[in-house]
């Protein structure tokens, strides 16, 4: 697949791309390193099969970036892909395709963390947006509002 849909060269606006760009990629970096790194990418589960032990489920928290976003981790892959200062049919192509693969995953993890935390995760749902970063909302209970501080986060 060839072409080019757009290229930005030697301006601010190519750096500032770079920039995001980096920026996406550090977002995942430091996703990973906020939530369990050994428990994300399997080894912890594995060691505990390995001893013979049963696996403990990790506690539900919302740590830095899990307070304005569920899944920064997944943020950060679409920042990524799409602040590029050239932009081919192909990268295109990749891009929506990892993006709307993206949205379909939320999907299914977010079931999953249902099934596992419960009440915990819906009210988190509520309180936190899936992917556009925006502060938490408040939660109106018994007719007064109760402002999400960093004591009340789950």
């Amino acid at each position: 697949m060839g072409g080019t849909i757009w290229q930005v060269e030697g301006s601010t606006l190519s750096l500032v791309l770079m920039v995001v760009f980096f920026l996406g990629w550090g977002i995942v970096l430091i996703s990973t390193f906020i939530i369990n790194h050994f428990d994300l990418f399997g080894l912890r589960q594995v060691y505990f099969n390995l001893i013979g032990k049963e696996y403990p489920q990790l506690t539900f928290k919302t740590p830095y970036f899990y307070q304005f976003v569920r899944h920064p981790l997944y943020l950060g892959f679409i920042i990524a892909f799409w602040s590029t200062p050239t932009m081919s049919t192909a990268h295109l192509v990749f891009a929506i395709a990892t993006t709307l693969y993206i949205l379909v995953a939320i999907q299914f993890e977010e079931k999953d963390l249902i099934t596992f935390y419960g009440d915990q995760y819906r009210e988190y749902r509520k309180r936190v947006s899936m992917i556009i970063p925006l502060p938490p909302k408040k939660i109106v209970k018994d007719d007064q509002e109760s402002p999400v501080t960093e004591e009340s986060q789950i």
